[in-house]
């Protein structure tokens, strides 16, 4: 009997073939993802911003399904050469990391941080607060705003928010303005400062922050503008003039110095420092005639004034301090010791300076304290 003319013209091979590509193409098709789509999945997950608003942005780990095998995080590489800071960071999309040492909220602070207009989705703010009745207080009172914040517009919402307490008591409980700024507990104070301001960087700086900038929690007022505007000098450390509105004896309005520790040096602080003992520090604004030049006295207050004139400075404030990351990777911090007879924003101005980094003054750009 004769077979028949389809079957006769079909090769063994061929069905063979057949089968094996019809196997191969369900097996596609059923399969799970392999690694390289969980490693894209892990990486859309760790760059995506966590539910809780209250949480930070980024996780080694995230939560799988019940009865599912986790897998490790993907292996990423970072290439710190890239990282830039230029004087268009908008442009180069360069992340700022805002960093406030906390033991009093003021609205006002909050209010201005949130009225910034750089990108929030390039700024991180970190937080480190005392263990005492009051940093307890502070912190569930920048919880409530940072909730209603990162709940808020998308635009209004910063990339990410860290919250640290505070390891170690602080050498003084009371914050009112009075008590911190006795003589007697200033070389404690500032010491204690400088560790909080440590842990808080060493703690929340990433591979991708191209500037650090410092502001106190009582700093209250400040141009919207105040990143871009630091970061046009393209300077290494920059910090700007921190004055006070008060109501003058002539029961007007006015405005008046508030921080005193940056400066130039003078040949009379050099030599007071020489015949000091190894553990005392110079204290600028506290009796001690240094005879250096301060920032603060030298500002030109008139309406018309030149916001953008500089001057290099030997000592820095801390209330509003704007410091390339690179910086303090190479390894400038704020010394809780006494470093050439200096401690915390002054003897960080110092190391910087012995890493071979300038550091710079705007005179004439003001920022406001809070008036207690």
């Amino acid at each position: 009997m004769a077979m028949p003319r389809a079957v006769r013209r079909t090769n063994p091979i061929t069905v063979i073939l057949a089968a094996v590509l019809a196997i191969g193409f369900l097996f596609f098709i059923l399969s799970p993802a392999g690694d390289s789509v969980s490693v894209s999945t892990a990486r859309r997950k760790i760059a995506s911003a966590a539910a809780h608003p209250l949480s930070p942005p980024t996780a080694p780990f995230v939560k799988e399904e019940a009865g599912s095998q986790r897998k490790p995080p993907p292996v990423v590489h970072y290439h710190l050469n890239n990282v830039t800071t230029t004087t268009d960071p908008i442009t180069n999309e360069e992340t700022v990391l805002v960093l406030t040492p906390l033991t009093r909220f003021y609205q006002g602070y909050w209010d201005n941080l949130a009225a910034l207009t750089y990108p929030h989705s390039l700024i991180a703010l970190g937080f480190i607060i005392p263990q005492t009745k009051e940093g307890h207080a502070a912190t569930q009172l920048l919880q409530n705003a940072i909730a209603e914040t990162q709940n808020g517009p998308e635009e209004k919402r910063f990339a990410s928010i860290s919250i640290l307490r505070q390891d170690f008591d602080p050498p003084i409980q009371s914050q009112d303005e009075a008590e911190r700024h006795k003589k007697e507990n200033q070389k404690a104070r500032r010491g204690a400062m400088a560790r909080a301001r440590n842990s808080l960087l060493f703690t929340t700086i990433g591979p991708s922050t191209s500037w650090v900038l410092w502001i106190d929690s009582d700093i209250i007022e400040t141009p919207k503008t105040l990143i871009q505007d630091l970061t046009s000098h393209d300077k290494p450390v920059l910090v700007a003039n921190c004055f006070q509105r008060y109501i003058n004896d002539k029961g007007k309005k006015d405005i008046r110095p508030y921080d005193y520790n940056s400066w130039q040096d003078s040949q009379v602080a050099a030599d007071m420092a020489a015949s000091m003992g190894p553990d005392d520090i110079i204290m600028e604004g506290y009796d001690m005639a240094t005879y250096r030049t301060l920032m603060a006295m030298n500002a030109d207050t008139n309406e018309s004034r030149d916001q953008k004139a500089i001057i290099p400075l030997d000592g820095v404030g801390g209330t509003t301090l704007m410091v390339k990351a690179e910086v303090h990777r190479d390894g400038a911090m704020f010394p809780p010791f006494p470093f050439y007879h200096l401690v915390e924003t002054e003897g960080f101005a110092k190391m910087a300076r012995r890493l071979g980094w300038g550091c710079w003054g705007l005179p004439n750009y003001f920022v406001f304290h809070y008036n207690e």
